[in-house]
């Protein structure tokens, strides 16, 4: 196991001989990736994106958002609805509200121009030290470190840091040993190739040592468990929710669509009303209602996250008035079937698919469900 006072003591031939080796092993092996090559604004996107989501699920998305948004300037004018709406199945909501703020301090700052220097970088909304560092490296060649999920498997392989990598301790040993790896010459590329190799040898499971550019010098790849590193706690436990949509329709057989809040899970988008909105339209609108019938229910993951959404049919116990939703950002009443034009989380996507079919298929839009 390396310990921390030997950090400045690798052999400056060992971090060149590293640095060499993995940089040719990158610009031979490198993946073709539209955000290779591309100016400061695309690869600071392309970074926010690929936070915790495959490079594969990217791809798609950032082409889609780039055509859209093709500058900071145009992004930080877009209304956060329509951002939401070209982030819409990447997840991670938070991540699309940052970025559009973000884009607003850069033209209002920094006259248009991602910073270069790390705390001004630092200083925006959605960046953090590895971020700042993949840009600052990646689009500006300076000699900033990283560490992400693949670089601290490569680390820890490649020197033998044993225990666990997310420990207090072990982060303070691989930040010093990517910051004492990272060269002055084509850092860019030296960490783009730890990122890679990561990625596509350096597996969790089943690493392919025998292609590894730096085999000869790995802890990990010369011992009999390669694969035992790095040495990752168990996940945390999977936590089980179970929620509940009401589904309403007016006269017009239009559906009540409300906005949430632009802070929390699934921000800024729109959903059929949770449980907590329509107890919400009795002590705000005086407007009660009870469940009618159900038309599906959904299972989705976030994290680790179980969730389990029921879509239910609702009717009101009143005649017809006016409502007020104050306690979201904005409502509307719409068509079934224009309700995934709006900006939807990937379970209310489903339940509204589910709520078309089960209109199409039943009785139930002539039932006495309307007000």
């Amino acid at each position: 196991m390396i310990l921390l006072p030997e950090l400045h003591q690798l052999e400056p031939e060992k971090k060149r001989k590293i640095a060499s080796l993995l940089i040719g092993w990158f610009r031979e092996h490198k993946r073709d990736l539209p955000w290779r090559g591309a100016a400061p604004y695309a690869v600071w996107v392309s970074e926010i994106m690929l936070q915790q989501t495959q490079v594969a699920t990217v791809i798609p998305y950032f082409n889609r958002f780039l055509t859209r948004f093709p500058k900071v300037e145009a992004l930080a004018a877009a209304q956060i609805d329509e951002v939401l709406h070209f982030w819409a199945g990447l997840g991670y909501y938070a991540r699309a509200r940052n970025l559009h703020r973000a884009a607003q301090i850069v033209v209002e700052s920094h006259s248009g121009c991602i910073p270069k220097e790390p705390a001004e970088l630092l200083s925006l909304p959605g960046i953090g030290r590895y971020t700042a560092g993949a840009i600052l490296s990646i689009a500006y060649d300076l000699p900033q470190p990283i560490l992400d999920g693949n670089v601290i498997r490569v680390l820890s392989r490649l020197f033998g840091v044993k225990g666990d990598p997310t420990s207090s301790e072990n982060q303070k040993i691989l930040w010093g040993l990517a910051s004492e790896l990272v060269p002055a010459e084509s850092p860019g590329d030296f960490n783009q190739g730890l990122m890679e190799l990561g990625a596509i040898l350096c597996e969790p499971a089943e690493p392919k040592c025998e292609r590894c550019p730096l085999l000869a010098d790995c802890f990990a790849g010369n011992s009999l468990e390669p694969n035992a590193l790095p040495e990752t706690p168990p996940g945390r436990k999977t936590v089980k929710i179970t929620q509940t949509s009401g589904i309403l329709l007016n006269d017009r057989g239009e559906a009540l669509l409300v906005q949430r809040p632009l802070h929390g899970l699934w921000g800024g988008l729109w959903e059929l009303p949770s449980e907590a909105a329509v107890r919400a339209l009795k002590e705000f609108a005086d407007q009660n209602v009870v469940a009618c019938g159900s038309v599906g229910t959904v299972a989705h993951s976030v994290t680790h996250h179980r969730i389990t959404l029921h879509g239910v049919l609702l009717k009101p116990q009143f005649d017809s008035r006016p409502i007020s939703l104050s306690f979201h950002t904005a409502y509307a009443w719409i068509q079934p079937v224009e309700l995934n034009r709006f900006t939807l989380s990937a379970p209310q996507i489903v339940l509204t698919n589910h709520l078309i079919e089960h209109l199409a298929t039943s009785d139930s839009a002539q039932t006495s469900i309307l007000f």
